[in-house]
């Protein structure tokens, strides 16, 4: 009985991040810490607004699914098709020119930043291989540009 051969992309090594400790050279102080632990990783400001926005549309969809990789936001499984808000920090946005503006803790900030980008394209390659439509929005898109991000999704869900 012939295994039956899986597509999977080339797999770049990992980007090791080092952690983030004192003994590492990383000094935390206690209102840093505080602000640190208030970023959330779901549930954020403009996550709720396309997920509402889409509501209104008439589209229902599930909310961070735990069980599928990378967490999509916003998951609907009828049309195959993902949504990922992603922070224009923590994701990259414009890295080429925003990466020069990182002063303290350059080391840590770059790799673990970069480390973000490349499994952004794991987990695209991952889903458009088994057939998915992933959609990925800044959150300042969402901010601003709310019409259209809910016109694309639309248009995914018409195409079905």
């Amino acid at each position: 009985m012939a295994k039956k051969r899986q597509n999977t992309p080339y797999v770049f090594p990992k980007i090791a991040v080092p952690a983030f400790c004192e003994a590492n050279g990383f000094y935390t102080t206690a209102k840093r810490s505080e602000n640190m632990s208030r970023i959330r990783s779901s549930g954020t400001r403009p996550e709720k607004r396309l997920k509402l926005a889409l509501w209104h549309a008439g589209v229902r969809h599930r909310s961070n699914t735990r069980k599928l990789p990378g967490k999509p936001d916003i998951c609907l499984i009828k049309y195959k098709l993902l949504v990922f808000v992603d922070g224009s920090f923590w994701h990259g946005y414009n890295w080429e020119h925003r990466q020069q503006s990182i002063k303290s803790n350059r080391d840590f900030w770059l790799s673990k930043i970069e480390r973000n980008i490349q499994r952004d394209r794991e987990i695209n390659g991952f889903y458009r291989i088994q057939g998915w439509t992933v959609l990925r929005f800044w959150d300042h898109e969402v901010k601003n540009e709310l019409g259209a991000c809910v016109k694309q999704v639309l248009e995914v869900v018409d195409s079905y």
